[in-house]
């Protein structure tokens, strides 16, 4: 089984959460390609089993300006096969603006006939101990959904 986490991140924060989830993934035997949202094409997830989007949240709900591309070019993909999920972290902070990413993403992912694997997850700052659990499940949701997507 193949998988591509693709994350964005100005804090480190998001690069953290990406690790955590593909060290699951790769405990559970999936091969796993890390990438920088800047530096991904949408039609690299059309080859693996599992895609994985760790976006941050800017200001008031904005996605990353380096994704953008990336986010739009989803509308008009085609992942028929793919089971996706989306984990990012935010501040709490910003109240109703926190982690606006994750829900947006999985929005845009609804278009490309991908099945949604795994239930967004939003992590506050850097992921602490007691998140760890959350983003191990959050994996292997998706390994189940992948292998049910066979």
């Amino acid at each position: 089984m193949k998988a591509q986490v693709v994350y964005a991140t100005l804090t480190g924060n998001n690069e953290d959460v990406a690790d955590i989830i593909i060290e699951a993934l790769e405990n559970a035997d999936v091969t796993v390609k890390k990438s920088e949202i800047s530096q991904t094409e949408v039609d690299e997830l059309e080859d693996v089993d599992i895609a994985v989007v760790v976006p941050y949240t800017y200001d008031q709900g904005s996605l990353p300006d380096e994704g953008l591309d990336f986010y739009d070019d989803l509308a008009d993909a085609n992942l028929a096969g793919v089971v996706y999920g989306v984990a990012g972290s935010g501040d709490t902070y910003y109240l109703d603006d926190y982690c606006l990413a994750v829900p947006k993403f999985e929005k845009q992912f609804s278009l490309t006939n991908a099945t949604k694997g795994a239930a967004g997850v939003k992590i506050n700052l850097n992921p602490q101990a007691n998140d760890i659990p959350t983003l191990q499940k959050f994996a292997q949701d998706l390994i189940t959904a992948a292998k049910n997507n066979k």
